[in-house]
């Protein structure tokens, strides 16, 4: 490499040292830097590339679609980059554009192969040193129809067929049907091919009739054709649902008879019966036709309205005709009056004939009512229809005359009422007592219970009668002589050993039942059975139930004759005004209403029968809350340990002691907490307390029904101290510390250079903590992106991100809080610096930023006082150092600017900044 070649070159020339660099370049922008012995000195060189120019512009292009479009253009250096737009976006060159983009030496091109009219606009080609435009414009090609639309009638589910030609072949175009776009579908289909289009529908329906629009896309010309679908007229009498097509209708009822019927276009409609034709203006009978339908109305139907009824249509498409049949039918005729041959207890037999006319129609049941005679309110036997003539009305009142009478039904309706029965009256006897057995013997009684009748009938149930006779013998002897109502007796009276049967009748107006006999003979002998409690399984241990609760305890026993029931708390007889005792034949209840502790104890339960006797003793235990401990004392304090013993309570519930919690509570809050519950001791440690804090405890009871109501608190309360260090703790009354709001430090009016972080400060006291409310001209700051807040331990900060003269104005730090409020303001004004260049240019701009924060951040420097930056100042924030002969930075008194004094190359040059904040 020759020493021309190279890229840097250094030279020296007495006390100069020079670096030239060849062929310099974009790479090259840098800064430099020279060290001598421990000085250095360091500058910036900036590198232009020279503009490119475009030598030759695009030309206006005017084509038409589907052409292609190259537009040229030459620029003045080779492989320059140029950039191409449309209507001012950049154009879009990737693998899948539309644009290519290629260049040749100086000539840079862009090609659309195939122009649509979307590519119409104003096109720039962009260079470094200028940009050319032009205008390229693309029209439709002239449109040609070679075969347009044809109106056409098509019969309704026959193909629809529309076929024009145009020209040019490649443009696609849209089908319309009144106006609203035709899309495709299973049964339609829209095909293009070159300039044939064509629109098939495979079937026909009435919705494709109206008017047909073909549009050429991009051209405003259409083709038009117009559709017609017709249909043969058609009567649809399968929408009927009637049988042979036979229409019945009760005479006297209105008739509407609607038959939808089909045909494009809308037919011709005549009703007629036999050569009658029945005209729409008709009185009682007309016929009507509207859409889809056509009616027929018969108002009040008659029986002579029966008949064959002639639908006739007609229209362009061909003629339909339809019969219908209507049929007029009516109730039947009443029957006659029926006849009750036999009547029971509860029931009768009756039966009828059937009406002489059944009013057209099939008789198809009969109701059945029935009254009593004196009432006036017939009662519905049956809901269900009967279709034979005869029934058996049944739960009728014995001794209560009635009547009965008939309806007739046919498929129309129910006949009026045929004539009331003679009048007859039910009445019955019960059925036999049920279940009668033996309940007691003595030695001249027997004592017998059954349960009433099945079947008591509806004359009731007066009573019983109780009949017995000794056995062997067939005299049967009344023992009640009127008759008792309950189902259980003793016959009195009898000889002891002898043998006696008993029967039981029922007794009612009609008389007695029949007879219910024990099945066997009963020996009047009295038997002996010796007492016996059987305790339930719970009551063997100890029933225990909480004061309040209700006790209500049943003991079975057993023995004969009726054994004698003693009761005996703690022995002691039971007092009746504490403990209510009721005993039976067979069990005794004993009945506490609201439990008390006093009501605790074992009771003894006696049953004698005679010389036998039998014993069972209840322990019950009536339950309460326990006291609380009666004493807790502080044993010990050590470290963050705490030793209580207390006593177990005095009350305990009349339960034993489960166990019982403890809690401590700070001096300062007295707030509690369990530090253990269901502790069974009465001694324990309390652990992890707070050095510094003074505690008291308290301790509750507890048993099976809860923890007692009150807790026992120490007296004396626990100081935890740190170990070794014994300090006496001065009583202080408690301060308040509430007050109103009070700058401590005003804010301070502030100059701020535009484009740089500025803040406001101030500090404020008060309790309760105070809202702090910033406001800029009186306005309140309310989520604005360019302020920041903060409020750390009472110090208000507004921090200003990059302020513009906008910016400047009041400011006001406003505090608030219950008690009151206070605010202060300051002034900032911002201002712009316009004269820095020449500073920046030696110091770079980054350390004029440095500088310039450097002395809004110096709170002994204040703006308004006439002072220097001293070199120092400037070496220590810089980046790059300070050039050479720089001595000091100042400020003119006069003149709101900072001067920089330069004295190695010209001791007299001073350069200003202006910036009125540094």
């Amino acid at each position: 490499m020759t020493f021309s070649q190279r890229k840097y070159i250094f030279e020296h020339k007495g006390t100069q040292r020079i670096m030239v660099i060849n062929n310099c370049t974009s790479n090259d922008d840098a800064a430099y830097s020279v060290v001598a012995g421990e000085e250095k000195c360091t500058t910036e060189l900036f590198v232009k590339e020279l503009p490119i120019k475009i030598v030759k512009g695009i030309e206006p292009v005017k084509t038409t679609v589907n052409e292609r479009i190259e537009l040229e253009c030459e620029v003045s250096e080779e492989g320059a980059q140029v950039k191409w737009m449309k209507n001012g976006v950049e154009v879009p060159t990737g693998v899948r554009s539309r644009y290519r983009v290629k260049c040749e030496g100086t000539k840079h091109y862009l090609v659309i192969d195939d122009a649509t009219k979307e590519d119409t606009g104003t096109y720039s080609v962009m260079a470094s040193g200028g940009t050319s435009e032009a205008h390229v414009q693309v029209d439709l090609k002239p449109l040609k129809v070679f075969q347009d639309l044809q109106d056409m009638t098509v019969m309704l589910g026959q193909p629809l067929k529309l076929h024009c030609e145009i020209f040019p072949g490649n443009v696609p175009g849209r089908w319309y049907r009144n106006g609203q776009l035709i899309q495709p579908s299973d049964r339609l289909n829209i095909i293009h091919r070159a300039k044939v289009h064509r629109l098939e529908i495979e079937t026909s329906s009435l919705h494709d009739a109206g008017d047909y629009i073909f549009v050429p896309e991009g051209y405003s010309q259409s083709l038009t054709a117009k559709i017609h679908i017709i249909d043969p007229p058609r009567v649809h009498l399968e929408s009927l649902n009637f049988p042979d097509n036979t229409v019945t209708v009760v005479a006297g009822n209105k008739l509407r008879l609607e038959i939808p019927i089909s045909g494009e276009p809308a037919p011709r409609v005549v009703w007629m019966k036999g050569e009658r034709v029945i005209l729409d203006s008709g009185h009682r009978v007309h016929a009507e036709t509207y859409g889809d339908q056509t009616s027929l109305t018969i108002e009040v139907t008659e029986r002579e309205d029966t008949g064959n009824y002639k639908i006739v249509l007609q229209n362009e498409a061909g003629e339909a005709t339809a019969s219908v049949k209507i049929k007029v039918v009516d109730i039947p005729d009443p029957p006659e009056a029926p006849l009750v041959p036999v009547v029971g207890g509860d029931w009768c037999s009756m039966t009828w004939e059937p009406p002489k006319y059944d009013g057209g129609s099939p008789i198809l049941g009969y109701f059945i009512e029935r009254k009593k005679k004196q009432s006036s309110r017939w009662m519905r036997l049956n809901f269900d229809l009967i279709k034979e003539t005869s029934f058996e009305p049944k739960k009728m009142i014995e001794g209560v005359p009635y009547e009965v009478r008939i309806f007739a039904v046919n498929a129309i309706g129910v006949s009026k009422p045929s004539e009331p029965s003679k009048a007859f009256t039910p009445l019955a006897v019960t059925s036999e007592p049920t279940m009668l057995v033996v309940d007691d013997v003595t030695d001249t009684t027997v004592t017998v219970k059954w349960r009433p009748p099945e079947t008591i009938g509806a004359a009731g149930l007066d009573g019983y009668l109780v009949e017995y006779c000794i056995e062997g013998s067939n005299d049967w002897v009344v023992s009640n002589k009127e008759v008792t109502e309950k189902t259980k007796y003793t016959i009195t009276g009898l000889t002891p050993g002898c043998k006696i049967l008993v029967r039981v009748k029922a007794i009612n107006k009609a008389g007695a039942s029949a007879p219910r006999t024990l099945q066997h003979s009963v020996l009047v002998k009295e038997v002996v059975e010796p007492p016996k409690i059987r305790v339930p399984r719970h009551l063997k241990q100890t029933y225990t139930r909480k004061v309040g609760e209700t006790v209500n305890l049943v003991v079975p026993f057993q023995g004969k004759p009726r054994p004698k029931v003693t009761w005996v708390k703690d022995g002691n007889p039971v007092e009746p005004s504490h403990v209510s005792i009721r005993n039976t034949d067979c069990d005794s209840i004993i009945f506490i209403r609201k439990a008390e502790r006093s009501h605790s104890g074992k009771y003894e339960m006696t049953v004698q029968v005679e010389n036998h006797v039998d014993t069972a003793i209840i322990d019950i235990q009536i339950v309460d809350l326990p006291g609380p401990p009666q004493s807790v004392i502080i044993e010990d304090v050590w470290g963050g340990n705490v030793n209580l013993v207390w006593t177990p309570p005095k009350d305990n519930g009349n339960a034993p002691i489960t166990g019982y919690t403890i809690q401590k509570a700070d001096k300062k809050t007295m707030e509690w907490f369990t530090c253990i519950d269901h502790y069974h001791r009465t001694c324990i440690t309390i652990t992890e307390l707070v050095v510094g804090n003074e505690y008291f405890f308290r301790v509750f009871s507890e048993n099976m029904c809860g923890l007692s109501e009150l807790a026992t608190q120490t007296k004396k309360s626990a100081l935890i101290v740190k170990e070794g260090l014994q300090m006496k703790i001065p009583e202080y009354s408690d301060h308040d510390f509430k007050e109103a709001p009070k700058f401590t430090q005003p804010l301070i009016n502030t100059f701020a250079v535009a484009g740089y972080n500025t803040t406001l400060n101030c500090s404020v006291r008060a309790n309760p903590r105070p809202k702090v409310i910033w406001m800029k001209n009186k306005m309140t700051i309310i989520s604005d992106p360019r302020y920041r807040m903060f409020s750390n331990q009472g110090v208000c900060t507004l921090e200003i991100r990059k302020p513009s003269p906008y910016d400047g104005g009041m400011y006001t730090c406003k505090a608030i809080n219950d008690l009151g409020e206070a605010q202060v303001e300051c002034k900032l004004e911002v201002k712009v610096c316009n004269g820095c260049k020449e500073a920046r240019h030696l110091l770079g701009n980054q350390l004029c930023q440095d500088i310039i924060a450097v002395y809004q951040t110096d709170n002994t420097r204040h703006p308004h006082e006439d002072h220097t930056i001293e070199a120092r100042d400037v070496a220590r924030y810089g980046r790059a150092g300070v050039p050479p002969g720089t001595q000091a930075w100042g400020r003119d008194p006069s003149e709101s600017a900072w001067w920089l004094g330069c004295s190695s190359q010209d001791p007299g040059r001073q350069t200003k900044v202006e910036t009125s904040a540094a």
